[in-house]
């Protein structure tokens, strides 16, 4: 196994606030990462030291095999990633190409490197039917495709995304998502993302949630719905005073809503179970999968009430 990150014990401190306390973690070469969290959790501080634009107050990072701090490294370190923050940084009065292209010198490449890099980017974020517009003129997601397309023009092996499709209609986000797991597989290029939307980090090889700079819990979407998401049946009973009476007998715990039972389940096989025995009663039901959501919520308020 080969690891394109790899953080030991990271510290960034301010006078006596501990934005991220001692905190190690390592993500394989071509997967896909998970960095979670509320916002003040210390996401982007981590991001900002891993792409070398914040110093850490102690701690070991390394990135593509170069350590961070040491010699010449950390410009060897932003040679290798992309990134792409949550703000832009491309100008509004260059139109796509222009912006784009523009990146690709600051990295040195030769002219025939960057025309091939630029098809490249171009041809996987369907940057043709902007690429002659002013940037400024774009909808959200257009300059989203953008902003990757920027990140990605060096062609480098590790890319971080801070929330890359927040603000984003559905639809949008949905093919900027296409765009970047596409990218991933095809290049096996390593993808360090943070996100709010659930759905993102439930494809994701491993995930690591982090809470006011601690890490408190981490692993892959299924390890961590297994153990902090549970499977539920929702149930509609033909006559509710009966059904009640049939859960309160069998000391099975509920909650109702508009006459709706929701019926906490050790494992979806216990639905057929229960169905089972309480079919003359029942007027409909749907079994519901946990969730990532249900995840992240219940790793939050356990560490409130701890």
């Amino acid at each position: 196994m080969t690891f394109a990150i790899k953080v030991e014990n990271l510290c960034k401190q301010y006078g006596d606030h501990h934005a991220v306390n001692d905190i190690s973690f390592a993500v394989e070469r071509g997967t896909l990462f998970a960095f979670l969290g509320a916002n003040g959790a210390g996401k982007s501080t981590t991001i900002e030291i891993l792409c070398t634009l914040l110093k850490k107050s102690s701690g070991n990072v390394t990135i593509n095999n170069f350590k961070l701090d040491v010699s010449n490294h950390n410009a060897d370190i932003r040679k290798s990633i992309g990134v792409v923050f949550q703000q832009s940084l491309l100008d509004d009065r260059l139109t796509v190409q222009e912006n784009i292209l523009h990146r690709g010198r600051t990295y040195g490449l030769s002219k025939t490197q960057l025309a091939e890099n630029y098809q490249f980017v171009s041809s996987y974020l369907h940057l043709e039917d902007i690429e002659k517009q002013k940037y400024g003129t774009l909808s959200g997601g257009q300059k989203r495709r953008a902003d990757i397309a920027r990140a990605l023009i060096h062609r480098p092996t590790i890319l971080f995304l801070d929330e890359p499709t927040t603000g984003l209609d559905p639809q949008t986000r949905q093919l900027v998502w296409q765009a970047i797991k596409q990218l991933q597989l095809e290049t096996n290029m390593t993808v360090f993302l943070t996100t709010h939307y659930m759905e993102e980090a439930a494809v994701a090889h491993q995930v690591l949630v982090l809470k006011e700079g601690k890490i408190v819990a981490q692993g892959t979407p299924d390890a961590l719905k297994t153990k902090y998401a549970y499977d539920s049946m929702a149930v509609v009973f033909n006559n509710p005073l009966d059904g009640v009476k049939w859960l309160e007998e069998h000391a099975i715990t509920y909650t109702e809503k508009q006459e709706i039972y929701t019926i906490r389940l050790e494992s979806t096989l216990q639905a057929l179970s229960l169905l089972k025995k309480a079919e003359p009663l029942i007027a409909s039901f749907e079994v519901i999968k946990g969730t990532m959501d249900d995840v992240f919520l219940h790793i939050m308020a356990e560490e409130d009430v701890a």
